[in-house]
């Protein structure tokens, strides 16, 4: 284990650099030795949206999400792609969900007026 969670701090670490094929790299190789990490399918969502990777994006943060549906971050992350992409019914959608999680959280009752 001590390999993988490396590989997602680097990935990470790439990520907020701007080093992107770097943090591809290492997410990849995260998913590669754990297909159930969610937080690596996460980061590698992230960085196929910043590189205009759209449709890698969204399947990775689904991903992400089937993995870890209670995570509102990773929900979040989600359905701002699908607002970016205008899938907007999607979006909205998850922003829901994610108020049904956390009916305080202001990232999705701040975007929701938007729909």
């Amino acid at each position: 284990m001590g390999d993988i969670s490396e590989h997602l701090q680097r990935g990470v670490a790439y990520k907020q650099e701007g080093r992107y094929e770097e943090a591809l790299a290492e997410l990849s190789a995260v998913i590669s030795e754990d297909g159930c990490c969610a937080e690596a399918y996460w980061q590698l969502g992230l960085v196929y949206g910043f590189t205009g990777m759209f449709e890698e994006s969204l399947e990775a943060l689904k991903q992400a999400v089937s993995l870890k549906p209670e995570s509102v971050e990773i929900r979040n992350d989600l359905a701002m792609t699908y607002a970016m992409l205008g899938m907007y019914d999607e979006a909205k959608a998850e922003f829901l969900a994610v108020l049904e999680i956390d009916p305080s959280n202001e990232r999705a009752r701040r975007e929701l007026v938007y729909f």
